[in-house]
């Protein structure tokens, strides 16, 4: 359709006015019967969260995700405009932050300009969808910043404080015809909590108590986390009754699909001038410490522990091979992570876990993740010993044999190593079958890690240098 400048042309067009539920409706069910992705880049929900969302939209319903931290659940929400059309008209009032339905003006401007105008005189302009979404986050938020206040300075001008012109529209007035998140629930003021009230049920909006009311048309939406949206007291009752619909999202059940979003979300570049060959049970690793975490002992459960612990590590042992690459390896030469290289993970882990004060008793967050850390490699490594035989290399240390490796030691550092170990434990240490010498040498580490892991020998570690013993 092109686009309409007046009214007339609007309504020539054969656009039809429908509320912002009605429109979310019809353009799911379009997506669903042509069999269009729905959420393009969110994995893991496909069958779980996904139709209950579509539930919900098809529903007519308000939604609340409820989940822990880094469950995608911001990234969700926006994603729901991909459910509004393309762009919406409204009607081109000066000065106005409404934008109003041409056919269902809802300010007393609004209806002025299409009773006093001709259909060929009133102005119109466009809406598109992504500036159909607001989002704001509880932790501060007052009654004037998502519902509106009235305006002193309008009041010296002349308005009455019960008119229109007298107020100052918040979030939610400013997105009717739209989207409006408010993330954090619980930490909401219980005065906003209430002011919510009618918006959620009524549709409107009242401001100050004076007698001036908006039927409003809004889609609105709201994350929480369950520990405290559960917690007595936090979310009024009244206002969880009107949610219509609670989307409860989860942390990946498979590793796999965990590397899948760690690899898609940390939009690290492994190619270029110094480009990087991650082996698979590197990323298997990184992957493995936020599984081992969200079962730790040491951690609060209640809190969580993000998709971004592990996005985080991974992008820190990238960027610790690819140093490698520039000052030891040289350029267009692949570099590939080592066990070495997470010895610089506790500067991206460290504030993403929140400890257990009972579990963890002295320990310090540093000592936490090293322990979720020696477990990871113990599980990883324990897979691949069951699968290539592993299990008595540790022999080799028999004889106070000491092997130093580190960060920035040569992957010809490594070959040398080889050289050293008779041809039967050569083999040994090939648990990523691969020429790459850079593969090799971070195949020699995984192997010498988990030995230490599986308490079979010692190690000492200093400034990204490790050497491991008997």
């Amino acid at each position: 359709m092109s686009r309409a400048t007046t009214l007339a042309e609007v309504r020539e067009s054969g656009w039809r006015s429908r509320s912002v539920k009605r429109e979310m409706e019809e353009n799911l069910s379009r997506m669903l019967r042509d069999g269009e992705e729905l959420f393009p880049g969110i994995l893991g929900y496909d069958d779980t969260v996904v139709p209950e969302i579509v539930h919900a939209v098809l529903a007519g319903h308000d939604m609340l995700f409820l989940g822990e931290k880094g469950q995608a659940k911001s990234k969700i929400m926006r994603l729901l405009t991909r459910f509004l059309d393309e762009a919406v008209p409204y009607l081109d009032i000066p000065g106005s932050p409404v934008h109003e339905d041409p056919e269902r003006p809802i300010t007393r401007a609004g209806r002025e300009m299409v009773a006093e105008l001709a259909a060929e005189e009133v102005p119109i302009a466009w809406w598109g969808r992504e500036e159909r979404y607001a989002e704001r986050l509880a932790p501060g938020t007052k009654f004037a910043d998502i519902i509106g206040e009235i305006d002193p300075a309008r009041l010296l001008s002349g308005s009455s404080m019960s008119a229109e012109e007298a107020l100052h529209f918040g979030l939610i007035p400013r997105m009717h015809r739209g989207l409006f998140a408010m993330n954090e629930l619980p930490d909401l003021d219980d005065l906003v909590q209430v002011g919510l009230f009618n918006i959620l049920e009524e549709r409107d909006v009242q401001i100050r108590g004076y007698p001036i009311s908006f039927d409003l048309d809004v889609l609105v939406l709201f994350s929480a986390n369950p520990t405290t949206y559960n917690r007595s007291g936090k979310v009024i009752p009244q206002l969880k009754d009107r949610i219509g619909a609670t989307i409860q999202t989860h942390y990946p059940r498979e590793r796999d699909l965990g590397i899948a979003i760690m690899q898609a979300e940390s939009g690290v570049e492994l190619g270029g001038a110094y480009p990087v060959l991650v082996p698979r049970f590197m990323s298997e690793l990184v992957e493995e410490m936020s599984r081992q975490a969200r079962k730790s002992k040491y951690v609060d459960q209640t809190s969580g522990v993000s998709a971004r612990f592990s996005i985080a590590n991974y992008r820190t042992m990238i960027a610790s091979a690819r140093r490698r690459a520039i000052v030891v390896e040289g350029e267009l030469t692949p570099a590939a992570p080592r066990i070495s290289d997470l010895a610089h993970f506790h500067s991206s882990a460290i504030g993403k876990l929140e400890l257990d004060t009972m579990g963890a008793h002295q320990m310090t967050e540093r000592r936490v993740l090293d322990a979720i850390l020696a477990e990871a490699i113990k599980v990883v490594f324990e897979e691949y010993v069951d699968e290539h035989g592993l299990g008595n290399i540790a022999e080799i240390f028999a004889e106070g044999v000491r092997v130093e490796v580190g960060d920035m030691l040569a992957s010809a550092h490594y070959a040398e190593l080889l050289k050293r170990v008779p041809p039967v434990w050569d083999k040994a240490f090939e648990v990523n079958a691969s020429e790459d010498p850079a593969v090799r040498a971070s195949c020699v580490e995984f192997v010498l890690a988990g030995l230490w892991a599986s308490e079979r020998i010692s190690r000492a570690e200093r400034f990204g240098r490790i050497e491991y013993e008997t």
